[in-house]
Parts: C-alpha cells; sequence; structure tokens
C-alpha cells in the first residue's frame, strides 16, 4: 500500500498501488496518518511520492460505500486529520508529481509543502462531473494555491490543468523532466533539512496561521516568531558564522 525508506534524514514515502493509479483507499490514508504522526527520530524532511505512472488518480471509487450524511462526514474528516498530519506534522513534506494528480491526490500533493511536478503530470478536480463535492481538504486548501475562481472552473467544467499550467498558477513550486522528480526532490530535501529546526517549524505551523489570521493577529504572530526564532542558539550561532564570513553569502 506505502512504502517507506530512511535515507541519511530524509523519510521517503511511496504511494504503492500502481495497478490502481495509486488511488486512495482508507487503508492507504490510515497508512498516511500513522507514518507521518511517527515520524522516525532524526528525519528532518519526508519526500513523498507514486510509484508506476501515476502520483495519485484520487479516492478508490470502486470501494466507496453508501452512506449516510454522517458516516460521509465522518468519513471526511478522517481524511482532514490524516492530511493534516502532513502539513502540520514535525518535518516539512516535499511531493514529487507525475501523471494523474486528481481528486484526492491533489488534495494529499496541497497539503505538502513543496511539490516538484514531472512534465507527465496532470491535475484535475473531477468530483463535479461525478455528482459529488470535494472531502479531503481542497475547498480549504486549493484556493490558497491557486485562488477560488480557479478551483471553481475546474470543478464546474472539469477542466484539466498541464504540467507547464500548473507551475504558472501554483499547483508547483517546481518542474522536473520526466524520471527526474525525485532527484530535484531529494535535492531540495537536504536544502529543507540543513535549516534550523526552529525556522521550519516556523514555516510550516505559523506561517499558515499567520496567514489565515487577521492583519493585527498575523503581524503579532509574526513578531512572537520571530523573537523566539532569533532567541535560539542555532539561530545566534549561524548568524555568527555569516557575519564572520564562515558562511556562504545568497547567490554564492
Amino acid at each position: 500500500m506505502l512504502k517507506t525508506e530512511v535515507r541519511d534524514n530524509i523519510l521517503l514515502v511511496a504511494l504503492n498501488r500502481p495497478d490502481k493509479r495509486n488511488a486512495i483507499n482508507d487503508e492507504a490514508i490510515l497508512a498516511i496518518e500513522n507514518i507521518f504522526s511517527t515520524i522516525p527520530e532524526g528525519v528532518k524532511c519526508a519526500v513523498i511520492y507514486g510509484e508506476g505512472k501515476h502520483f495519485s488518480a484520487g479516492l478508490d471509487l470502486s470501494e466507496l460505500t453508501e452512506r449516510d450524511a454522517v458516516q460521509g462526514v465522518y468519513h471526511s474528516r478522517m481524511w482532514h486529520r490524516a492530511l493534516d498530519k502532513v502539513q502540520f506534522g514535525v518535518v516539512p513534506v516535499v511531493a514529487v508529481l507525475h501523471g494523474a494528480c486528481i481528486g484526492g491526490g491533489l488534495e494529499l500533493a496541497s497539503a505538502c509543502h513543496i511539490r516538484v511536478a514531472e512534465t507527465s503530470t496532470f491535475y484535475a478536480l473531477p468530483e463535479g462531473q461525478r455528482g459529488i463535492f470535494v472531502g479531503g481538504g481542497a475547498s480549504v486548501r486549493v484556493p490558497k494555491l491557486i485562488g477560488m475562481a480557479r478551483m471553481t472552473d475546474m470543478m464546474l467544467t472539469g477542466r484539466v490543468y498541464t504540467a507547464d499550467e500548473g507551475l504558472q498558477i501554483g499547483l508547483s513550486q517546481y518542474l522536473a523532466d520526466n524520471g527526474g522528480g525525485l532527484t530535484k526532490a531529494l535535492e531540495l530535501a537536504h536544502k529543507i533539512a540543513s535549516n534550523a529546526g526552529m525556522t521550519n517549524f516556523a514555516l510550516t505551523h505559523v506561517l499558515p496561521r499567520i496567514a489565515d489570521a487577521g492583519q493585527d493577529a498575523g503581524l503579532m504572530l509574526e513578531s512572537l516568531m520571530a523573537a523566539i526564532a532569533q532567541d535560539a542558539p542555532e539561530a545566534k550561532l549561524r548568524l555568527r558564522e555569516f557575519l564572520e564570513g564562515r558562511s556562504k553569502k545568497v547567490g554564492e
């Protein structure tokens, strides 16, 4: 269902249902929750990718059972709980996208902090054509990446975005050649892992709350986080190394 491997201080997580285009069923989403709730000690960043030709074709509709409204809410909340562990876990997460990144697959990708898309990637939210609505967090996370109007268009019309288009509108931050996504993701993961832990915490846990807050509350959160971060011993050491010329300057 999912495969994991630790390389140095990077955790690799592979969706491993290539015969199902890595469609996500309940077992898989619970496995994602468990993996990102129990990150091994020493891991500083995680990379999630899909085996086979696709990242993920979304919710496994073949296992979709008839639910009443209450059961449907609980099922949706299970996805929310699991993907919150990705977004607000103990390490930043880089996603490698290729082939289909649709429906629940896009919901998973949007919970990650960095997305590297190979040129084969395509994005869609086909729930609108299937008479259903997103339930794994897309209505919250995807508009923050591309805007509400674009998500509305995707669901109303079934619009499909290519990898190039996805890069332009914010579905990914990086574009890689087919087969090169994991290499690029590992390069980024090692850079992320070299950051101060407090900085990575601030970016993955505090920055989203600042963005959701009103201006006054957001600026206060920023001030508090800046003060906490600069008071950390690691920050003081890194600043001293920079001032003494023992660390690289931007662009070097």
